[in-house]
């Protein structure tokens, strides 16, 4: 009798989890929403969530989102506070491409299949940006300074490990030359770097530093997509100057494993109407961040390519970051450079 209650009760602490998530499930949202961008605030991704949360105001009446920053380690600091919520809906993760690189380079811990996609919301191709009153013009300019010295070039990106980062290396190797690559704890702050003359270039997108090149203060040498884009049209694609390179990041929702199917299909149809609505298009067209939405399916699957294409490529070329060098410096620190090899290949993969 005893063992008989005993295995009752073990099933029952073994069913709990489940039906806390179906009583959670019942009546959502009952209260509001939390979405965690892991980067620094004022960066394309913060931007995003905030327009996000906008928009979904009409298209969600009865709750609210609320957008916290949670930056640190290229975005591992925000996607394990995530990880490690209640998986009922009411914590939500900004994710960004890095989710399938982080964890090939031994940053992170965990994988895309911890989480439950929803929907990308978001994509846009990486730029070389560097001041206005740099001596370098032309993509060309800068590559043949960046090789004069040899390895001294500092090039700041969002984070080691980040796409922006392992495009630069592309650029490395597609053009010959050696970059000190100075990671960030998100695009922002690294932005903030480059206005102060900390660094000599940043490996972002264009809507990372839109505002600072329309307000005179950077230039963009080159785009690295297969065309120009609409709201930089002045500004070459690197193929266009004869280095094959395309690279490109995305931003999407995502829930926690294990969270109701009826919330993620909630959340699915929140963020399939605001997608569609035109005042979200209108923020993400200000802001310079392209419009790229795909459901959950399709969102998956486009999470699981690039798993695929960032593992076989950081395998095949050695690729490695040194410990403790992944995103953790502020706006204008001295940071030691990531060390990784150089790779060969055409990052068109989103």
């Amino acid at each position: 009798m005893w063992r008989r209650r005993q295995l009752l009760q073990s099933l029952g602490m073994a069913a709990l989890p489940w039906v806390m998530a179906r009583a959670s499930a019942d009546g959502f949202p009952s209260r509001p929403i939390e979405i965690i961008v892991p980067a620094s605030a004022g960066g394309g991704t913060d931007a995003l969530a905030r327009v996000f949360a906008e928009a979904a105001r009409k298209h969600l009446p009865q709750q609210s989102f609320v957008v916290n920053n949670k930056p640190g380690a290229s975005g591992i600091v925000g996607m394990n506070d995530v990880l490690g919520s209640r998986p009922d809906g009411y914590k939500l993760c900004m994710l960004t491409a890095e989710v399938t690189t982080l964890p090939h380079l031994g940053l992170a811990k965990f994988d895309h299949t911890k989480f439950e996609p929803i929907a990308r919301l978001n994509a846009d191709p990486a730029a070389i940006t560097v001041r206005a009153d740099a001596p370098w013009n032309t993509v060309e300019e800068f590559l043949i300074a960046a090789k004069t010295q040899a390895g001294a070039m500092k090039v700041g990106n969002g984070g080691s490990g980040s796409v922006y980062h392992l495009s630069a290396i592309g650029l490395e190797d597609k053009a010959g030359v050696a970059f000190n690559h100075i990671p960030y704890a998100g695009a922002a702050p690294a932005v903030v770097a480059l206005l102060g003359g900390h660094i000599d270039a940043l490996d972002v997108s264009p809507a990372e530093v839109g505002p600072h090149v329309q307000a005179g203060k950077l230039k963009m040498l080159g785009i690295m997509a297969n065309e120009r884009i609409a709201a930089f049209g002045n500004v070459p694609t690197f193929k266009e100057r004869k280095i094959d390179l395309a690279s490109s990041t995305w931003r999407g929702l995502a829930a926690p494993r294990g969270t109701p199917a009826p919330v993620i299909d909630t959340m699915r149809s929140v963020a399939r109407n605001v997608a569609a609505d035109p005042v979200f298009k209108d923020g993400l067209n200000k802001l310079t961040l392209g419009w790229a939405y795909l459901d959950a399916p399709e969102f998956a699957q486009a999470i699981l390519r690039d798993h695929e294409y960032f593992g076989h490529l950081i395998r095949k070329n050695g690729i490695r970051i040194q410990a403790g060098s992944h995103g953790s410096h502020g706006s204008h620190g001295s940071p030691e450079p990531a060390q990784a090899r150089s790779i060969a290949c055409d990052w068109a993969h989103a």
